[in-house]
């Protein structure tokens, strides 16, 4: 018998960072929580990260996930947005850290393959597939979509490395 764990999912922006929190029982999943954390475009992106930071530390204390996976990101061509998402996500990595919750990081194309199965995957086959994954997961917005997703994602690399053995890196 397998003791259940607590995976907490998150898709980094500083406008919406997505959150989902899933229990992760042998091969059975099951939906606890997500949302969306939003930053008011008019605050400086100082204000933003505290407000972004602030919020994951609630999410850790209240919820006690027992593990975090953080999307990675991607690079496009605006600079400047990049580089503000990689803010965003450096907050991501860093609030769970500082709970003493270890965090995992997952690029897009391996949550995308690990839920739907296929890399190349669109935006809709993802929720389509976390709502069949986790029914009950209400997903009212595409970003708590993307945090269950990393949050199924860790929980099958979690299960192969259970299965194969420590020697099998995470991506």
């Amino acid at each position: 018998m397998t003791t259940p764990v607590r995976l907490l999912g998150i898709d980094p922006g500083l406008r919406f960072t997505g959150w989902g929190l899933v229990e992760a029982d042998g091969n059975r999943l099951r939906h606890i929580a997500d949302g969306v954390i939003a930053t008011d475009n008019s605050d400086s992106v100082a204000e933003r990260l505290r407000v972004l930071h602030d919020a994951l530390g609630l999410l850790m204390r209240d919820l006690r996930p027992d593990e975090a996976a953080v999307e990675e990101t991607y690079v496009n061509r605006n600079g400047a947005a990049t580089l503000k998402l990689g803010y965003a996500r450096a907050v991501a990595l860093l609030a769970p850290t500082l709970a003493g919750i270890p965090v995992a990081e997952y690029g897009a194309m391996a949550v995308k393959q690990a839920v739907v199965g296929t890399g190349a995957a669109a935006k809709e086959q993802v929720q389509m597939m976390v709502r069949r994954l986790l029914p009950g997961a209400v997903l009212r917005r595409a970003d708590a979509a993307d945090a269950l997703a990393v949050a199924i994602c860790h929980a099958h690399h979690r299960a192969s490395r259970a299965r194969w053995g420590a020697g099998v890196r995470m991506a």
